[in-house]
């Protein structure tokens, strides 16, 4: 059997196939033959493939560099841009698909040509600009996150011979790229030991249906509430059902039933769509209403759409093809509404009508009398079942513990509001591969949390209860609702839920970046956080909890914050999850009590550990915990040196009574932090952890601590001393508490969640 072959052949590097076919080369054209043994090919250290003379030292001997040819990567230490004068340019192609190499539709380059130019573009087929990195500043691209950045100097040039960009690590261990991603969008990715994987560390443009025609033509794309990001229109269907199998969408669907544009038979009809954004390409007809604008588009064969709006909008038809139409969630209020033509055999026909009006007729009696007796023997069994035994009734919302006060617990997935999908267990297998270890992403207090893959190709999380986790059949429905009724940026958002036999499942958006304690306590990954990005990611809890606790239909206190429970999207974007302790509290109550106490070691309110009591102000006190733990790099818990301090908190109450708050402060950030910001963040962490509820400042006070500019150690309010030893309430004479209990022993039911190292 004949194997392929990567050799130098007559100056230029080839791939040869079994059957002596070239497959790839360099294509250098030389003006004479070389003799192989005069040319070398060298690997350097830095990713670099060389072609060259014998001479390897002197890049005039070059002849062909991997780094002046990329494929879809860009590696740091290379030159990305163009020549001036001989027009040559680098280019990031992306794959056609997740197992095919071969060259994609989109690409990233510096333009030349276009409007924006000596910019980064990401392009489509060449033609289409549908991202640009925004002009350079002096210091970095005004569209591009996180420049400047302390992991990595940024170059720019743009003189008489040419335009580039390049990038080099701080750290020559860290192991990062750019790549053209096979969706269309450029990620910048780095290499973790920890988990031997690439981990994403940001992406342009940030969502998928922002990319051009990355679900192709005559489909939908939706990143709302759909199990597949991309969905043909009704009759139409996939035109490479194979590209769609491995998430490759960009060819788009086809008709199923070509359209009847002539005089004979029956006319085309139009599907309406709803709360879309528009495709592209439309062109405008000038007609006074919505008849005329369907009309129109009927009279003309080549028209396969219209929308028709007042104002400005008037007609707009299609023709073609149409690209880039999207799903847009309800509360969007730039959605607009389509109509897409199709055939009329599309439809129910008109025959069909007539036969099912007949039958109507004759089956409507029948059909009143016989729902009149099933409804008489079901109206005798209800009553006779109630009259035995104490049922819920269907329309009941919200639980109230046995304990007054306790909160209220949402426990019914009836809701007529809400639409929380329903996957079958069996779908679930496929996705995850039967729960394979190679698909677990860890382990929570409550069970494993998997990655899974819809056959759309769209990733999500899920999380599977076990059944000594201590969260119930009420715990599961309370995190089901609440998640499916809250809606905000800073928090996850659930896709669906299954329940079969002893089966509890959630399913979740896919965090890339999975939790925030993955970071801040791994000294490698912990590099990727600059200061500047985590003064963003507490900023972004706040703004969740203020959601929670105020902006909210209801008033949720979370019960269970910690950085474990803070989940990172690809743009490092904090997302508050695990809302199976949650509880509502009605109208302007801020405070309730349990007898069952539940929540994690380090981070729980003395009052609530203590007495059982909770309000927005615990979930306050478990923030606080997140800010110093955030800003350290170490865990509250965990402290084995007693002399330093017996946790985080004594540790940083310490060092503020000595005045040395900046020894706090994670070593890798002093370079980057700013000293004011650092100390202002360590001053709310420990307003946020005050022994006294009525002390610690509220959300939306934290908030304006975090975002005012003058909101410096002098202007805020100076912090008592936290509770960061094991005591009762009260107990402390430096605490201001009028309200704790005096009594030593509570009778309160207690389940803790022990955080360790991962």
């Amino acid at each position: 059997m004949d194997f392929a072959q990567f050799k130098i052949d007559n100056g230029n590097l080839v791939l040869i196939n079994g059957t002596r076919h070239i497959i790839w080369s360099t294509n250098i054209n030389f003006t004479t033959n070389f003799n192989n043994s005069e040319v070398v090919a060298t690997l350097f250290d830095d990713g670099n493939l060389v072609l060259s003379n014998q001479d390897t030292t002197n890049s005039t001997n070059y002849l062909w560099t991997s780094f002046d040819h990329p494929s879809h990567t860009f590696m740091p230490g290379s030159k990305f841009g163009y020549n001036k004068h001989t027009r040559f340019k680098q280019v990031l192609t992306s794959w056609k698909n997740a197992n095919d190499p071969s060259p994609g539709p989109f690409t990233h380059e510096v333009d030349m040509e276009n409007k924006y130019i000596g910019q980064g573009v990401n392009m489509w087929n060449h033609s289409v600009v549908y991202w640009n990195s925004g002009p350079w500043t002096g210091n970095n691209f005004t569209g591009v996150p996180y420049q400047p950045n302390p992991m990595f100097n940024y170059t720019y040039v743009n003189n008489d011979d040419e335009v580039y960009y390049m990038y080099n690590f701080f750290n020559p261990s860290l192991i990062s790229n750019f790549i053209m991603d096979v969706n269309g969008q450029t990620k910048q990715v780095l290499w973790m030991d920890s988990t031997n994987d690439w981990n994403v560390f940001y992406t342009d443009p940030k969502q998928v249906c922002d990319v051009y025609s990355y679900c192709g033509s005559f489909s939908i794309c939706n990143e709302v509430n759909s199990t597949s990001t991309c969905d043909c229109l009704n009759g139409y269907k996939p035109k490479f059902e194979k590209d769609w199998k491995l998430s490759s969408f960009s060819s788009g669907c086809m008709r199923k039933t070509s359209l009847n544009c002539g005089d004979f038979g029956e006319k085309d009809r139009f599907w309406m769509y709803k709360n879309m954004r528009l495709p592209t390409n439309n062109e405008s007809l000038g007609v006074g209403n919505e008849v005329e604008c369907e009309s129109g588009c009927l009279e003309d064969c080549d028209c396969v759409g219209y929308a028709y709006g007042s104002g400005d909008i008037g007609c707009l038809i299609w023709k073609g093809e149409m690209l880039n139409l999207q799903q847009l969630s309800q509360d969007n209020v730039n959605g607009s509404t389509i109509y897409v033509r199709l055939a009329a055999s599309e439809f129910p026909s008109n025959q069909d009508q007539k036969q099912t009006s007949t039958k109507l007729k004759i089956a409507i009696p029948i059909g009143v009398i016989a729902a009149l007796l099933i409804l008489s023997c079901f109206t005798y069994i209800y009553y006779r079942k109630r009259r035995n035994s104490k049922v819920k009734e269907s329309t009941t919302k919200f639980h109230r513990q046995n304990t007054e006060g306790e909160g209220l617990e949402l426990i019914d997935i009836q809701d007529d509001d809400i639409e929380v999908p329903f996957f079958s267990f069996e779908s679930i297998l496929v996705a995850t591969d039967d729960f394979s270890e190679q698909n677990k992403l860890g382990q929570g207090g409550f069970g494993p949390v998997y990655k899974g893959i819809f056959s759309g190709g769209r990733e999500f999380a899920l999380k599977r209860l076990s059944s000594h986790s201590g969260q119930g059949i009420n715990e599961f429905k309370n995190e089901v609702m609440l998640i499916a009724r809250l809606q905000h940026r800073n928090l996850v958002r659930l896709l669906g839920y299954c329940i079969q036999s002893s089966e509890k499942i959630l399913l979740y958006e896919y965090m890339a970046n999975k939790s925030l304690d993955t970071f801040i306590f791994d000294r490698k990954r912990s590099a990727v956080l600059d200061w500047r990005k985590r003064f963003e990611i507490i900023e972004g809890i706040a703004k969740g909890l203020l959601y929670l606790h105020h902006d909210s239909r209801l008033r949720i206190i979370h019960r269970d914050l910690k950085t474990s429970n803070i989940l990172l999207d690809e743009e490092l974007n904090p997302k508050i999850s695990d809302f199976g302790l949650a509880r509502v509290v009605e109208g302007k109550i801020t405070q309730a009590n349990t007898n069952k106490v539940v929540g994690t070691y380090g981070y729980m309110a003395p009052e609530y550990a203590i007495d059982g009591l909770f309000s927005i102000k615990s979930d306050v006190f478990s923030f606080g915990i997140v800010i110093l733990e955030i800003i350290s790099g170490r865990r509250n818990t965990g402290f084995f040196n007693q002399e330093e301090a017996s946790n985080l908190l004594g540790l940083a109450w310490r060092l503020w009574t000595e005045d040395k708050s900046m020894d706090l402060v994670d070593q890798s950030l002093h370079e980057s932090c700013n000293k004011e910001e650092a100390i202002k963040l360590i001053n709310i962490g420990l307003l946020c952890v005050q022994e006294d509820p009525k002390d610690r400042p509220n959300t939306s006070n934290i908030i304006m601590m975090l975002g005012s500019e003058n909101s410096n150690i002098i202007s805020l309010p100076r912090p008592n001393q936290p509770s960061f030893m094991t005591r009762k309430c009260g107990n402390n004479n430096t605490s201001s508490s009028s309200n704790a209990k005096s009594d030593g022993v509570s009778n309160n039911q207690l389940t803790v969640t022990i955080e360790m190292g991962r």
